[in-house]
């Protein structure tokens, strides 16, 4: 039986009635660009969250970007943050003109590793970005200590995390901004690219709020150079349909996790690591296996889904070799690199797929 990585078209079918009415909704009234339904789907992810500004931006790496940038950071400056993680984390930090500075991640869970933190600071750092990897918090109870010792903002990387949480608080609220993407494949995900940044502070929500429109307030005024990024109507219209059911689809997730979690417990590999304080919401269920090429192999020729995400860490990218790192500086990243890949976690899967991946598994060990 072939399982396929992910089903998007699976998560559509049932709400579909719903998707398609205010899909034509928005046809119907034709206000594309910042019409009421993204003042709609702020406002509720603002209530989700339990956070005051809630802002829809055209991307995830968009919403980084602005929230870096509303934060202060520009030429000069320099972000700390994780070496192991989809590029755009890194990648806004050196269009801002900033120096990317990266610290290796804690081995058990891929975030980065607050230990490590503090020695990394300069009187040039202004912002922490750490990143919940694969749907679980960083440690931000000491992230955001040293932060504050140091008088520098925290930005969190919540692209993979939304509805995750940090002792009982949400992803994206626990620091002085967070960002949020809703590419197709994420837990909520809508029909192209969006993003959003979250925050507590006014000041940060209102330079997020001008920087979205090309640094103006009124149309043709402009204060300061901006982005055209905005959260287009018909994909918060979308996502506004689907956020009743994250939810649901979050536990479906966490479901699948806990069978996977016992079936393989006792295979040479690694599984996810939770910590106590943490709800993971598993935007991906990531394996840890020494021979990896082998066993990715064995998942092609037994038509399992499967996906390395990430197979080179930052200090590694040909696009910061001028930054001096070198192979070996951050060791944990780079293992991590060689050695993760993931499995099919999607909520929709039946349970004779889920025993398809587990006997798949299972067999390659035997």
């Amino acid at each position: 039986m072939s399982v396929p990585l992910i089903d998007i078209k699976r998560q559509y079918m049932p709400i579909r009635e719903e998707v398609d009415r205010v899909t034509k909704q928005v046809l119907d009234h034709g206000q594309f660009i910042l019409g009421p339904e993204l003042n709609k789907f702020e406002a509720e992810v603002g209530e989700y969250c339990n956070v005051k500004y809630a802002l829809g931006v055209a991307s995830g790496t968009d919403a980084l970007l602005l929230a870096l940038r509303a934060c202060g950071v520009g030429p000069g400056d320099e972000v700390i943050t994780s070496a192991f993680s989809f590029f755009a984390s890194a990648g806004v930090i050196s269009r801002l003109g900033a120096r990317p500075v990266f610290v290796d991640i804690d081995p058990e869970t891929y975030n980065i590793s607050p230990a490590l933190i503090e020695k990394a600071i300069t009187d040039k750092t202004k912002v922490i970005l750490p990143i919940h990897l694969f749907g679980q918090c960083a440690d931000m109870d000491a992230i955001v200590e040293i932060a504050a010792k140091y008088d520098l903002k925290v930005v969190e990387d919540a692209a993979q995390a939304i509805g995750s949480k940090y002792k009982e608080r949400h992803a994206g609220t626990l620091g002085d901004a967070g960002c949020f993407s809703f590419f197709p494949t994420k837990n909520l995900g809508c029909a192209g690219d969006g993003g959003m940044v979250v925050t507590n502070n006014e000041e940060i929500a209102n330079l997020v709020k001008i920087l979205r429109v090309h640094g103006g307030r009124s149309e043709y005024v402009h204060e300061i150079v901006g982005y055209n990024s905005r959260l287009d109507t018909l994909q918060a219209a979308l996502l506004s349909a689907k956020l009743p059911y994250l939810k649901g689809w979050t536990e479906a997730r966490r479901k699948n996790a806990a069978r996977y979690d016992e079936e393989l417990k006792d295979l040479p590999l690694k599984t996810p690591v939770v910590r106590p304080n943490a709800y993971h919401i598993y935007n991906q269920y990531t394996l840890a296996v020494d021979e990896r090429d082998k066993f990715m192999a064995w998942l092609k020729e037994k038509q399992i889904g499967h996906k390395v995400y990430y197979p080179v860490p930052f200090h590694q990218q040909e696009c910061f070799g001028d930054l001096g790192y070198k192979t070996g500086d951050l060791a944990q990243s780079e293992k991590a690199a060689a050695s993760v890949v993931s499995i099919p976690v999607f909520g929709e899967m039946t349970t004779a797929e889920q025993d398809e991946v587990i006997g798949a598994i299972k067999e390659f060990f035997a």
